[in-house]
Formats: structure tokens, C-alpha cells, sequence
């Protein structure tokens, strides 16, 4: 086991170079550029010129690229173009909220999705099965932003149930310790302020887990339906286990595996579902600094942004990966 996350970690460093050099050549060739987009108005080929030169853009492609691996390899991402800040701070600063929202939406989606797509293979053909399969349809169809927006009008605007926009009310004082609002109401026991960032959190959630819950439970449906043909089942059922063993030992076990990959996939979408979210409920995470950086030109921050969801991307393929060996003992990982 340990040979194998070695093996794969070292993995990680030629897939993460492969990546910022495809990263570093596609950002370079785009219209325009970063100087253009900082000077804004006052662009003239001079100032284009001179800041090209400031931030070292006048200089080889190669000698870009190398200078931009040793400051990574140093941890430093570069200076927004922007802003003006550096990267990692910016960085650092939004990710917290994005992997609050992220969490927050994976929960929803795993907690409902297997019970209801197993509950749905358990019940073939039956009206449970075909509204379960007609809302994962409707759930995968409908796009994230308009379904924010619906959240938003009815249980907002409409019902006033819960907050329309941000991360916390505005006269709420609350400890900033962690970063994630939910939790750092609960490590300083300002109850309020926790009570306040769940109730914030609920709608983008909701918005964010409905195509992975749909998809999770279409594949958990899918899997149960296979393993209940399975020979070893009907063996158990013929041995006179008891319904629950058979479901729990026999079913739900093996049906996991194609579940969990799909999981992990799910999380490489939720970073891209959270772009559109938090400009819907203005979260003021990764996927807003990501939006900016777009629209903005910003390649310093484009490209530590593309380059972090490489990395979790693959690391969360290898916890995937490890947990097939945890699920199924019959998967042996050397």
C-alpha cells in the first residue's frame, strides 16, 4: 500500500508539468495580453512595452516558462496583474469558501444520492424508480446559474427563509480563526455567527449538489441493478442470510466501487459548478478569482488557479484510489 501512494505521488510531478506547460503555451497564445488588459484605456504601445518588459514578458517563451517553474518550485505563484497582490495570498484567502461550498455540496449529493439510487434499484420499475429517474434527468438537465437564481427568488426573495447573496450578514461580528465561516462560529463558540454562515451556505449548496446527486444517484442505481443479478447474491439469498447482511455485506459493498470513482469525479465538477455559483450568490471564492482572472486577462492568477485544480484533480483520483482497497478487500494495491 505504501509503495503504491509513494508511486503515485511521484506521478503527480511530471502530470502537473505536463499541465502548466500546456497551461503556460495556451495562456500565451491568447489575443491580447496582460499589460493590454492592466493599461486598460490608457494602452499605448509604449506603456505596452515598457510594462512587458517589467514583468519580464519581453523575454524568450522558454525563459518565461523556467523562471516561472523555480518560482513555483519556491512557492511563489507571481503578482496579480490586477490587484497587485500576490497570487498565493489571493489564493489562500478565497479557498476556504470554496472548499466550504464544495464540502457542504458533496455532502448533500453523497448523504442523499446512494440511499436514493439504491432505494430506487430496490424498487425496479416501480412509481419510486420512475420519478427517481425523471428528477436525476431534471436535475442533470437544469444548468447551475438558472437553478441559483430560482433558489434565490423563491426561498430568498419570495419566502425570505434564508440570505440571498455573501457568505455572512454584514452585522454579524465574527472571529475570522480558519477561514471557513460554519466552522470558526463553532471553535469560538459565537453560535450566532456559525448560525448565520449555515444559513448563507444552504442555497449555493443546494444549487451546486444537484448534478452530482443526480449523477451519483443514476450511478448507484446502475450498480445495485448489477450487483443483484450477480450469482453471489442469489447464492446468499439461497444460504438464508438475513436480508440486511445480504444488502449491507453483499449488495451495498460491492455496488460501491463504480460509486466512488464517480465521487471523486464529481469533485473536479464541483470546482467548475462553483464558477457560475458564486457569481450567482457572490460567495467570493476560488470560482469568482477564477471568473476575474478570465475576464481580466490575469495570467499570473489563471495560471496558479488551473494548476491547483490539477493538483487536486489527481490527488483526489488517488484517494479514489485507495479507497477501493478499503471497500473491496478482493482489490490488493501493491
Amino acid at each position: 500500500m505504501l509503495r503504491f501512494v509513494l508511486r503515485r505521488l511521484v506521478q503527480v510531478i511530471p502530470t502537473l508539468l505536463l499541465l502548466s506547460l500546456l497551461v503556460f503555451a495556451w495562456l500565451r497564445s491568447l489575443p491580447g495580453g496582460p499589460a493590454s488588459a492592466f493599461l486598460g484605456d490608457r494602452a499605448t504601445p509604449q506603456r505596452i512595452a515598457e510594462l512587458n518588459r517589467i514583468l519580464g514578458l519581453d523575454q524568450p517563451v522558454l525563459v518565461q516558462y523556467w523562471r516561472f517553474l523555480v518560482r513555483v518550485a519556491s512557492g511563489d505563484f507571481g503578482t496579480s496583474t490586477i490587484t497587485g497582490e500576490p497570487v498565493l495570498a489571493e489564493i489562500g484567502r478565497a479557498l476556504p469558501a470554496t472548499i466550504e461550498l464544495s464540502l457542504a455540496a458533496l455532502v448533500i449529493a453523497v448523504v442523499l444520492g446512494i440511499p436514493l439510487g439504491y432505494v430506487a434499484a430496490q424498487y425496479r420499475g416501480r412509481p419510486l424508480d420512475v420519478t427517481t429517474v425523471i428528477g436525476t434527468l431534471i436535475g442533470v438537465a437544469v444548468p447551475v446559474f438558472f437553478l441559483g437564481y430560482l433558489l434565490k427568488s423563491v426561498f430568498a426573495v419570495q419566502l425570505g427563509w434564508f440570505p440571498p447573496s455573501g457568505r455572512q450578514a454584514v452585522d454579524v461580528d465574527a472571529t475570522n480563526v480558519t477561514g471557513f465561516a460554519v466552522l470558526d462560529g463553532f471553535l469560538t463558540q459565537e453560535w450566532d455567527a456559525s448560525l448565520d454562515a449555515l444559513s448563507h451556505l444552504v442555497l449555493p449548496a443546494v444549487a451546486l449538489a444537484t448534478i452530482p446527486l443526480a449523477v451519483i444517484v443514476r450511478i448507484t442505481r446502475a450498480s445495485v441493478l448489477d450487483v443483484l443479478g450477480s450469482d453471489f447474491v442469489r447464492t446468499a439469498n439461497s444460504k438464508g442470510l438475513s436480508p440486511s447482511t445480504v444488502r449491507g455485506r453483499h449488495v451495498l459493498r460491492n455496488a460501491l466501487l463504480p460509486v466512488s470513482t464517480t465521487i471523486g469525479l464529481q469533485v473536479g465538477l464541483l470546482l467548475a459548478g462553483a464558477v457560475l455559483t458564486e457569481k450567482v450568490f457572490v460567495w467570493g471564492g476560488i470560482g469568482t478569482l477564477l471568473a476575474g482572472a478570465i475576464e481580466q486577462r490575469d495570467y499570473p492568477r489563471l495560471q496558479a488557479l488551473l494548476l491547483l485544480g490539477a493538483l487536486v484533480y489527481v490527488l483526489v483520483n488517488l484517494l479514489v484510489d485507495l479507497s477501493y482497497a478499503i471497500i473491496d478487500p478482493r482489490v490488493r494495491l501493491s
